[in-house]
């Protein structure tokens, strides 16, 4: 069933199956919510907000039952919710809170504390229904994305049209509700079809989950899928797993289906809600493109696509950045792909300069290429992925890598982990460029690169 909001879709199932369980959670032991218990929660928690005066909520997304009640809540009393994600580092999301807005804050205490002298007024106008999600890129270049209510729960009933659940299912999410892969496909797919959503515990007890809810159906990044297969964490309760926000190498997948557990690929981008495509059979990489979607592909291969339930309204106060990659309706994507002569759609890599992440953390090349050049002295460098993570391929004859490491220093000093550079490659040449000057990433070789990596 479509729904038009959170709201509809609570309503409904607290009506029609009032005692299905619509969340289970741990909290001091692991406990369940019914539909009918959930809509009455996340009702007396929007008569709160309205009564609050506030314009703005920044919700540090933690995954609980809380933060799921919060959410859904905030938007019923029609507060604009910025989805934030307290994993950033602390100088963006200070950064963050004034450029979208917020005015008041919901998650940890303490972070709460430290980001409380950031608030703002809140936005003027009418902003019921707006949701603003973050592209998972890196500093400026992520950009908060304007989504809905409506928006979302398209894409929920987008996805839902190709891989249905059932109410007998239990989907586990693992992922972070501060990205919009995680909060739909982790979270609304479930609810939507009034399936139960098991809320996984954090990344202490990923090894765990899946003997603590027995889920049938999970939503996941290639990192972690890699991890759960590396630790054998698969039950045999699992019947169905989703991949999606970024590459997944063949292995990885040809290791679940070894289990007997049904795998599918999907493809989206936070500017469209989540999914375009779905795998469903066969080839994992040949998605069927979603019911409300149209793509078309440019004559340099760019994929173009119009999704008129599920876009974007545009980039939070950046018109031009949203005029540039969203026109007449059609979203240039930045993707490079083709369409088979089924109609499937099948990705090839990507015309922007970004690197995606195995946890779908997007790294825009310009800016962190320009901050080592910076650092270095030199522009004969470029960042590559190798193993999933960020390497330095670099032309420096007269420095060592240690001493290379030394100066690129205060820049991996502030970068989460998972995007540190984890590798100095050497070269003995310049890097090869095009006539204009435009280094060619396809002609840079790195050695032992894995599976499905592309140096762009």
């Amino acid at each position: 069933m479509r729904f038009s909001s959170f709201d509809h879709m609570l309503s409904h199932y607290a009506s029609v199956t009032p005692d299905a369980i619509a969340l289970q959670f741990d909290k001091g032991g692991r406990q369940q919510c019914s539909f009918a218990a959930l809509f009455e929660a996340v009702r007396q928690k929007a008569e709160i907000f309205s009564a609050s005066g506030k314009r703005c909520i920044g919700i540090l997304a933690d995954g609980s039952f809380d933060c799921v009640v919060t959410v859904f809540a905030a938007n019923l009393a029609g507060l604009q919710i910025v989805m934030l994600d307290a994993a950033m580092p602390s100088a963006t999301l200070k950064g963050s809170i004034p450029y979208a807005d917020i005015d008041c804050l919901w998650g940890d205490d303490e972070l709460c504390e430290e980001l409380r002298p950031f608030l703002t007024k809140g936005p003027a106008g009418d902003y019921a229904d707006q949701m603003l999600f973050f592209t998972s890129g890196t500093t400026s270049s992520s950009k908060a994305v304007t989504l809905t209510g409506k928006s979302l729960m398209n894409a929920a009933w987008n996805g839902s049209q190709k891989l249905p659940l059932s109410p007998d299912d239990t989907l586990l999410c693992m992922l972070p509700l501060g990205h919009v892969f995680g909060f739909v496909c982790g979270l609304l797919w479930g609810l939507s079809c009034g399936s139960c959503v098991a809320l996984g515990r954090g990344a202490r007890h990923y090894m765990d989950d899946c003997i603590y809810y027995r889920p049938s159906v999970l939503s996941v990044v290639p990192s972690l899928l890699g991890f759960l297969i590396a630790q054998d964490c698969l039950g045999s309760s699992v019947r169905q797993i989703l991949i999606g926000a970024g590459d997944c190498p063949l292995s990885l997948i040809n290791a679940v289906q070894a289990k007997g557990i049904r795998v599918s690929f999907g493809y989206g981008l936070t500017e469209t809600s989540s999914g375009v495509a779905i795998s469903t059979k066969g080839d994992p990489y040949a998605m069927e493109i979603c019911p409300d979607d149209t793509v078309t592909i440019a004559p340099d291969g760019e994929i173009l696509l119009e999704a008129p339930t599920c876009i974007m309204r545009g980039y939070y106060k950046m018109q031009k950045d949203t005029e540039e990659v969203l026109s007449g309706g059609v979203l240039h994507t930045g993707d490079i792909g083709y369409l088979d002569e089924e109609g499937l759609l099948h990705l090839t890599g990507r015309k922007k300069e970004i690197l995606v992440l195995p946890n779908g953390t997007k790294i825009y090349l310009p800016e962190m290429e320009g901050r080592l050049s910076s650092l270095l002295g030199t522009q004969e460098l470029a960042v590559a992925l190798k193993g999933g993570r960020p390497i330095l391929v670099i032309y420096a004859p007269e420095n060592t890598e240690a001493e290379i490491r030394k100066a690129i220093r205060p820049l991996t000093d502030e970068l989460p982990r998972g995007q540190q550079i984890t590798e100095i490659i050497l070269r003995a040449t310049p890097l090869p460029r095009t006539a204009t000057g435009k280094i060619q990433r396809y002609k840079i070789h790195i050695p032992n690169q894995n599976e499905g990596e592309t140096a762009q």
